[in-house]
């Protein structure tokens, strides 16, 4: 098991560092909306398992419209026209003043309601399926979405990304092999029996060295750094908690098997669901520096 969670890592986590530093916010907003579809129907798997079938599609469709509200926040696009003129921002200014976070989401509200009114589904399927649906979009999709606005911040906003993504694999990976060699006091055994609080302290101040490192690279100061990968930290690991919750409902070990050694696509971002928007409203409304 092991060895296969160190050979994925291998792979992914080159790849993901280089979309994150080098790619557009677009690229990093189309490769987020492939990850989100995919843990999303890991999740509706889940909702399945016991008994509660979720509106699959016109969720995942409006999972990607956040996608898309968000980018449009984060961005100011620019489009070339005739005699070499450029058109800055107002486009994006427009189309973002009509359509946003609220927008988006009363969207699927609405769509809820035609699918429970009008489909041939069974009433009795009614309030489960627009219950897991719902959550997917909450508890999933939208967290996530902050990924977008956060790798758009600027200059900062690609570090600052992937402070929030090493942060979180450096605390889990820490938490993994601190927990097998010295883990003895379960964390919470109802939901993940593997996890200790030796696990979980080390996967603190794993964090907290990341934070240090980040001192170098990052333009803040270090106490604010350290605070950041400190409240990421704990997040990530009520996130993980969260989903353990989740597949325990479902009765199920993985969220699916598409990663070796570490399950389905959800099972290796649920950290990250709470863990990136602690990150941008720790950075936005607390240290707000002048971006």
């Amino acid at each position: 098991m092991t060895w296969k969670r160190v050979a994925t890592a291998v792979v992914l986590i080159p790849f993901v560092v280089g979309l994150v530093l080098w790619g557009s916010t677009a690229w990093v907003a189309l490769a987020l909306a492939l990850i989100i579809v995919l843990a999303l129907f890991e999740y509706f798997g889940l909702g399945e398992a016991i008994g509660h079938r979720a509106y699959r599609f016109w969720t995942a469709t409006c999972a990607l419209l956040l996608v898309y509200v968000q980018w449009l926040t984060a961005a100011e696009p620019s489009f070339q026209l005739a005699g070499g003129l450029i058109l800055q921002r107002e486009m994006g200014r427009f189309t973002a003043g009509l359509l946003g976070v609220p927008e988006a989401l009363f969207a699927f509200v609405l769509g809820v309601a035609v699918l429970t009114l009008w489909t041939k589904r069974p009433l009795v399927e009614g309030l489960p399926a627009a219950g897991i649906s719902s959550s997917g979009l909450l508890l999933v999709a939208f967290p996530l979405t902050f990924a977008v606005r956060l790798h758009g911040l600027g200059v900062q906003g690609p570090k600052l990304l992937l402070f929030a993504l090493v942060i979180t694999w450096v605390g889990d990976t820490v938490a993994y092999f601190a927990g097998r060699a010295i883990g003895k006091h379960p964390l919470a055994p109802h939901l993940s029996p593997k996890k200790t609080w030796e696990g979980s302290v080390a996967s603190f101040a794993g964090s907290l060295l990341v934070g240090l490192a980040f001192t170098r690279w990052l333009n803040a100061p270090p106490v604010h750094l350290l605070a950041m990968a400190g409240v990421g930290n704990v997040a990530g690991q009520v996130g993980d908690l969260l989903e353990s919750a989740y597949k325990r409902s479902a009765g199920v070990k993985d969220s699916g098997g598409m990663l070796p050694g570490h399950g389905g696509i959800l099972d290796r971002i649920d950290a990250l669901i709470l863990a990136i928007p602690v990150v941008w409203y720790y950075w936005t409304l607390i240290y707000s520096p002048g971006m």
